[in-house]
């Protein structure tokens, strides 16, 4: 587990090597800004870098990461909406053209909403991460029928169904059904095993997850 003084060596390393490397494309970002067409939308959980395993450069994709990749409904209501605030970023300023939910294996988050159970002090004072999870309530029910709560396929079958729940979530925004129906806008989901190293992409016409080549 890296140190604060582990990550400014990182740092001087990146100074040294990787800003020199692609000081071009840095100052082409700070004159021109950013114009990503791509936004991933993926978990917190420290194994699944986006940048890393799609490896992207700087300015190319536009992430937002929180627990389980979730993405809540549209809603209107008071509140501090952080993911609802990037995707409306994302679609209406950024102009992206596609939207990719990256769930992952091994989902703590997913393995929660299947068991319903929080452990130590993930319950936290504000119950949070509880209410968050229950976005997931719904799709709990007929994985829990089928596969039970606990063992990995369970889990799996969560953690894929979660994709699905952000995928029909974002659909729920009128800027991204809109852009979608017209074309403008394509929505993605995929799955990272993180136990092999494998991307899985979700078939539009068949519901299910492929690895991808």
């Amino acid at each position: 587990m890296p140190e604060f003084a582990q990550l400014l060596e990182g740092y001087r390393r990146f100074r040294a090597t990787g800003y020199p490397a692609q000081k071009e494309r840095y100052d082409e970002l700070a004159e021109k800004g950013q114009s990503p067409k791509l936004m991933v939308i993926a978990c917190s959980d420290s194994r699944v870098d986006p940048a890393q395993i799609f490896d992207v450069h700087p300015g190319e994709i536009f992430v937002v990461r929180n627990v389980a990749a979730l993405v809540p409904p549209f809603e209107t209501t008071p509140g501090l909406h952080g993911v609802s605030a990037a995707l409306e970023y994302a679609v209406n300023v950024l102009e992206v053209k596609q939207i990719v939910v990256m769930g992952h294996g091994m989902c703590g988050g997913c393995k929660a909403a299947l068991t319903q159970e929080l452990s130590g002090s993930a319950k936290g004072e504000g119950g949070f991460v509880a209410d968050w999870i229950a976005l997931l309530d719904e799709a709990r029910k007929p994985v829990a029928e089928q596969h039970g709560v606990e063992g990995r396929p369970a889990e799996r079958a969560m953690e894929l169904a979660a994709v699905k729940v952000s995928l029909a979530n974002l659909r729920t925004f009128p800027c991204v059904k809109d852009r979608e129906d017209a074309g403008a806008v394509t929505l993605r989901g995929t799955f990272f095993a993180i136990s092999e190293g494998v991307l899985h992409v979700l078939d539009c016409d068949t519901g299910e997850f492929v690895a991808a080549d």
